[in-house]
């Protein structure tokens, strides 16, 4: 290793190489293909990156010669920021690109040249179709977070950016969990792609002490959040996990009234500033509470989470693993709190099924009112089913009367004509 990659890792405070970097190094470095499978927080970045540096020769061309695709803009920021830091004794330079800016403000940036691109899939093939974005120098392709990218509905433009890029390449790609499409991608584009693995999928993280809130319904959900959180000093900062963007958004606004200023709310839907500047916060101590959707969360690279909370479960079981992943890092254990309704009892099943542990249950405080408010998905609904056949035979019972009326003659053969 050159000693200007030495001395940045000096600088970073990096030491002892994590599983997933000790056993990706001498991989990546042999040139095969390789399937990293690591969970959030193994330094998989930097397990990638580093070698890869190593690897790069010189080149006047100031085309790129690295091209690492991930799902998100945060997450853009992040490896950028990541490669900046172990080049910076290096004469290379790493630029990012994302959507939601400027196309030509981004082509102007690359026409000035890089080593390393860092993009979306949307934004690479944005300037890859404009002419911009020159990829005939490619010759280390890394696909990060691809199961996220693939389930975000990306894999049309990966594919096109596969087939866009010069045959001959080193291809990387990591995920945190196995998936069928993961695997279709690794058949078709990869040559015989050597296994990489962390930890198996499913693996509980040791430092992290799990526990599970079985509520009744989504108003004691939110009574207990509102108990956990103005009643545990411990709970410094806090990852707050929910299902979609709608309920992110109803949580910020109904935690905002009893905890003013201490809650940040990131999703796809915010701008690309608004995120940037609520996990900037979030970092620095400014707020407290995250909340955020497990699209966003790949893209968040935070120390000294001291709590994830679940708010609801996932509807992917190995999005679990991700989501607790995010506290219990760089040697600091972690608490991870999961608040499951009746409705979500199935999803907790599966959860536990995979991870082969069976997560505790505690029990509800006493200082936490139970609802009896329901909201409108939990209203019971009663369910009138009738039958294709059933429904014939009032047709038929009816439609003498209906004749000798000369009414509704037209609509009922529509609706027949409809059901077959």
């Amino acid at each position: 290793m050159t000693n200007a990659l030495w001395n940045a890792l000096d600088d970073a405070g990096l030491e002892v190489p994590t599983p997933i970097q000790y056993q990706s190094f001498p991989v990546i470095m042999s040139g095969r293909d390789v399937h990293g499978i690591a969970q959030t927080g193994t330094g998989k970045t930097i397990a990638f990156l580093l070698p890869l540096f190593r690897l790069l020769n010189f080149s006047k061309s100031r085309n790129p010669q690295v091209m690492v695709i991930v799902p998100t803009r945060e997450l853009v920021v992040q490896v950028a920021n990541t490669a900046q830091q172990i080049s910076k004794y290096m004469t290379m330079e790493t630029k990012g690109v994302f959507g939601g800016t400027n196309l030509r403000t981004q082509a102007a940036e690359l026409a000035e040249g890089c080593d390393v691109i860092v993009g979306t899939p949307g934004r690479l093939l944005d300037l890859m179709y404009h002419g911009v974005l020159n990829t005939k120098s490619i010759r280390k392709l890394v696909i990060d977070e691809v199961d996220e990218m693939l389930a975000l509905g990306f894999r049309s433009q990966l594919e096109h950016i596969l087939e866009l890029l010069p045959e001959k390449r080193q291809n990387l790609l990591f995920s945190a969990t196995i998936t069928d499409e993961v695997e279709n991608v690794l058949d078709e584009y990869f040559q015989q792609p050597v296994r990489v693995e962390a930890a198996p999928p499913g693996t509980p993280v040791e430092k992290i002490r799990q526990c599970v809130y079985r509520v009744p319904n989504y108003n004691t959900k939110i009574n207990l959040l509102r108990w956990l959180l103005e009643n545990h000093a411990d709970m410094s900062r806090v990852l707050l996990f929910v299902s979609t963007k709608a309920l992110a958004d109803e949580l910020f606004s109904s935690l905002s009234e009893t905890l003013a200023g201490q809650v940040g709310v990131i999703h796809s839907n915010k701008d690309q500033n608004y995120r940037f500047q609520s996990v900037r916060n979030f970092q620095e101590g400014k707020t407290r509470i995250l909340i955020a959707t497990d699209i966003i969360a790949r893209g968040i690279d935070i120390a000294d989470v001291s709590h994830v909370i679940n708010f609801d479960l996932p509807e992917v079981p190995q999005y679990y693993i991700h989501r607790i992943g995010r506290t219990g890092r760089a040697d600091k254990e972690g608490i991870a709190i999961s608040l499951v309704s009746d409705q979500d009892a199935g999803k907790l099943q599966e959860i536990e099924e995979m991870m082969q542990y069976q997560i505790p249950v505690l029990p509800h405080p006493e200082a936490v009112p139970v609802s009896t408010v329901l909201t409108e998905a939990e209203m019971p609904r009663v369910q009138m089913k009738m039958s294709l056949a059933r429904l014939l035979c009032c047709v038929k019972t009816r439609l003498p009367s209906m004749r000798k009326k000369q009414k509704i003659k037209k609509p009922i053969k529509k609706l027949l004509t409809r059901r077959r």
